[in-house]
Order: structure tokens, then C-alpha cells, then sequence
């Protein structure tokens, strides 16, 4: 086991990996992880299932049998994706059981191209949750102003859900105040919200992406001064806000009811800008009490270089306060760069799914001849 990473998880930091695929399942890779990196979760998309599809032949036998049974591209997706899910699931039930629930958790992803439709989207993550039928499985619903009631919706009828796709601060209190109201519903129409879960999946590694490249079209020293830093401040009031949220007496009213709070979820923790450390986004991110979830190669980063002084997000939100103020001073707008990058997200996610239909279309052909 890894010191560095038995560090960050005694930290209070769950370790998730963001990839699935049928070959980890069935190489004892992922058992592996969870053994010897504390990874206690795993997230998935699109893209991640069509790069395992694409890459391995750990899916020829199930694709041909898809293909002889005359499926169609989407319910091949549908039934190849909830498989997969459902055995994590069962691999990781002794850690969702041993942390009472709170970790052990596999996310699967709503269609990209629901993000704007509320009904469609509370049909959908319905029938994925009955589909593979494991109460340690998070649905993703993207949080898109669509997405908000899609949330509540959903936890109102018991299932857990993985809000994704956060940038900005003010959606963020928006996704817990839709998850407080979906737990009262829940409460009040009988659900055990004790075994009830939720995070919000707040992105991480794109904000300074957007930032700094406008940082760089202004060039100067003081710009220059401010890359690489939006994206932790960012991360870090949003912390101080679910502090805050958290501790009210709306959220003690539901917690009598043996809720747990939804926590934060780090995403996008994979370093964009190589000029960076591997580990800027999980270092810079240490706090009891929440998740990030990251590819493997952060995972290896972070057992090899990962400093664990401490907590590195709570006590100085001035500070972060100010580099978003310093922002604005140089002319760039909070407010844009986070609706650039939601509007960016969705569609990046749609353009995911249709590779994914791309690649299970061709292996269908491709298994048919």
C-alpha cells in the first residue's frame, strides 16, 4: 500500500478512480487499486466506455451476441455500460458497506444530450437505476438549469445521484439547495435517506484552462501572476459555501432523519498545462470530507509526488475571494467563463456520447459480418 496515498485518504480526501472498463474488471486491476491505492469509487462517461470499448476485446463475445440479437445502437450501450457498472458495484460493496455507505459508489451517466430536459432526464435515471439494480450506484445528472429540478426529482424517489458538470459558485448552492429539497421529499415519501447518497462534482482543471488563456492575451506581469490559481480558489469557495450550508438548521432538520451531506467532488483533478505539477489539483485540495476522482495517471502522480501537509482548503477564503476580485479587475468576467464552460461541458458531453454511439456501431457492424 502507498504511503503518500494512505496520506490523502487519512486526510480525508476518497480516493476515485475516473475510468471503468470491462478489462479492469475481469484483469483484477481495479481490485488492485482499491486494495493498494485506496481507491474507494469509480466515475464514468461517455468518453471512458468508448475508449474501452474501442481498445479491447473484452467486449467481442457480449457485442456478437448483441449483434446476432439485432439491438440497437443505443440499447447495446445501454446494456454493455449497466453491466459494467453493476459488477463495479459489486466489487466495491465492501467498501460502500464498510464506510456505512458513504464511499463504494459507481457513478453512471444520464444521456449527454438530456441535459436540458428535465422530464426525459428523471425518466432516464430511473431506469438506470433499476437497470443495475445496486443501491451503491451514483446517476450523473449534469447540472444545468434543466438539470436542477431533474435532481431533486430523483432523489425524491430514493435514488442517489452524482450532480456533474460545476463551475460557477452560484449553481453550486443552486445543486444543494435541489438535493436538500429532494431528501425532504424523499423523507416524506418514506425513502431511507440513511443509505441516500450524493456529490457535486465541482470541475476543477478546466477553469484554469479558460483563465489562463485570457490571462495570457493580456500579458502582462500581473496577469501572468494569477495562472494557475482560479481554479483552487474556486474549489475552495465552493467548500465555504457547503460549510456554511451545511451547519444551517435546514440541513440539522433533515440530518435527524440519519441523511449524510452531499459532498464536494473534485473533478477534472488531471492537470491540463503540463507547466504544472501532477498533483496542483489534489495537494491544493486536501480536506475532510470530500472526493476527487481521478484518472490513473493522477492516481500514480499523486503516489509518487503527493505532500500531504495538512488541510489546504479551509482557512483562508479571503484569500481566494481575492483571486477571483483580481480577476475581475484585469477584465475577466467570473460570470462568462463559467457559462462558457458549462455551455463547452454539455457539448463536449454530447460530442462523447456520439463517439460512443460511433464506436458501438462499428463493433456491432463489425461483430455482424
Amino acid at each position: 500500500m502507498n504511503d503518500r496515498l494512505k496520506a490523502l485518504a487519512d486526510a480525508g480526501v476518497s480516493i476515485w478512480l475516473d475510468d471503468l472498463s470491462r478489462e479492469r474488471l475481469t484483469s483484477g486491476s481495479l481490485a488492485t487499486l482499491i486494495h493498494d491505492s485506496y481507491v474507494s469509487g469509480v466515475t464514468t462517461n461517455p468518453t471512458i466506455f468508448a475508449k474501452a470499448i474501442a481498445d479491447a476485446d473484452a467486449y467481442a463475445e457480449q457485442v456478437a451476441r448483441l449483434a446476432a440479437e439485432g439491438v440497437s445502437t443505443d440499447e447495446a450501450i445501454r446494456v454493455i455500460t449497466t453491466d459494467d457498472v453493476r459488477s463495479a458495484a459489486d466489487l466495491f460493496k465492501p467498501v460502500y458497506d464498510d464506510s456505512e455507505s458513504v464511499d463504494g459508489r459507481v457513478s453512471i451517466e444520464v444521456e449527454p444530450g438530456l441535459a436540458r430536459d428535465t422530464e426525459k432526464t428523471i425518466a432516464q435515471a430511473k431506469e438506470l437505476w433499476e437497470t443495475v439494480g445496486r443501491e451503491n450506484v451514483f446517476v450523473k445528472i449534469p447540472a444545468t438549469m434543466e438539470g436542477l429540478p431533474a435532481i431533486t426529482a430523483t432523489l425524491a424517489a430514493g435514488i442517489s445521484v452524482n450532480v456533474t458538470l460545476i463551475f460557477s459558485l452560484d449553481r453550486y448552492k443552486a445543486v444543494v439547495d435541489a438535493f436538500l429539497t429532494g431528501l425532504e421529499q424523499a423523507i416524506e415519501n418514506g425513502h431511507d435517506v440513511s443509505k441516500l447518497g450524493s456529490v457535486a462534482s465541482f470541475f476543477v482543471s478546466r477553469v484554469d484552462t479558460e483563465v489562463d488563456k485570457r490571462l495570457d492575451a493580456i500579458g502582462t506581469d500581473e496577469a501572468k501572476a494569477l495562472k494557475g490559481k482560479a481554479a483552487i480558489a474556486n474549489a475552495r469557495l465552493a467548500f465555504q459555501a457547503y460549510e456554511e450550508i451545511f451547519s444551517s438548521d435546514r440541513w440539522r432538520e433533515i440530518e435527524t432523519a440519519g441523511a449524510k451531506p452531499q459532498r464536494p467532488l473534485w473533478a477534472s483533478t488531471g492537470v491540463k498545462d503540463p507547466a504544472y505539477p501532477p498533483t496542483l489539483y489534489v495537494d491544493n485540495l486536501v480536506t475532510r470530507g470530500v472526493v476527487n476522482t481521478m484518472p490513473e495517471a493522477t492516481i500514480k502522480a499523486a503516489a509518487e509526488h503527493s505532500e500531504v501537509t495538512g488541510d489546504t482548503v479551509r482557512g483562508d477564503y479571503a484569500a481566494d475571494r481575492k483571486v477571483i476580485d483580481d480577476l475581475e479587475k484585469l477584465g475577466i468576467s467570473y460570470d462568462e467563463v463559467v457559462q462558457v464552460l458549462e455551455d463547452e461541458g454539455v457539448a463536449k458531453f454530447d460530442a462523447s456520447w456520439s463517439e460512443l454511439q460511433d464506436t458501438v456501431t462499428a463493433a456491432l457492424k463489425g461483430a455482424a459480418k
